[in-house]
């Protein structure tokens, strides 16, 4: 995916752009207001999310907020040192859809990206003409029927299987981290529960007969490879 990264200080953009290639964001920095608004034409210019601080050079983070928010519906992540309740609430008027105070966990600010991300997708999905379901390549994923198919077959996965793809393939080529997997699958911590992920990648990799779908990230976790149609 990638991620516009508006921010005015170079220490900070460069160590957290580190951060974020190492989990599959293909990142472009903005040092001021004018320039990441530039970055998002025409129509958004392909980014899936905008990482907005507040302090900026030339404009008021709120004011760029609100410029892209008339150009585009891409998510906008607000993250800033201001952490009253009322700058909240005026980001989430402005059309933000989320709000990270600094300082702030590396670990949660991706779990943030990633939850608008799907919920951008959700959105997508429910206001199109093939309402509830996910096309990449010849695999079909019908989201309300929970059912899977691929090149007009169906293939049988379980409850687990399905929610492990469902889950990955909201973001074709973004990485997923194991531990956020198994919290968003199993609904439980990562402890006792990796050697269960790593079965279930395996059988889906067999079931789909698509070895390649399902790439391996290491020290990460994984990420889906849209097959060719």
């Amino acid at each position: 995916m990638r991620l516009l990264l508006v921010e005015d200080d170079n220490h900070v953009a460069a160590a957290l752009s580190a951060v974020l290639a190492r989990h599959g964001f293909d990142v472009t920095h903005a040092r001021s207001g004018e320039e990441a608004l530039q970055a998002l034409v025409p129509e958004g210019a392909g980014f899936g999310v905008v990482l907005l601080d507040l302090g900026l050079p030339d404009q008021d983070g709120y004011e760029v907020c609100g410029k892209i928010r008339k150009r585009t519906a891409i998510p906008v992540i607000m993250v800033t040192a201001r952490s009253d309740v009322r700058s909240r609430i005026h980001g989430l008027n402005l059309g933000a859809d989320d709000y990270v105070v600094k300082p702030y966990d590396t670990g949660e600010l991706l779990a943030r990206i990633h939850a608008v991300s799907r919920r951008t997708v959700h959105e997508d999905a429910a206001g199109g003409a093939d309402e509830g379901a996910l096309s990449l390549g010849s695999v079909r994923i019908e989201l309300p029927t929970r059912q899977v198919s691929v090149a007009g077959a169906v293939v049988q996965l379980t409850r687990k299987e399905f929610d492990l793809l469902a889950l990955l393939a909201q973001r074709p080529g973004v990485v997923f981290r194991r531990e956020q997997i198994i919290s968003e699958v199993w609904r439980t911590s990562w402890e006792g529960t990796g050697r269960t992920l790593e079965v279930h990648v395996a059988s889906l990799r067999s079931k789909l007969r698509m070895p390649a779908l399902i790439e391996t990230v290491r020290g990460v976790g994984y990420r889906l490879v849209a097959p060719a149609a």
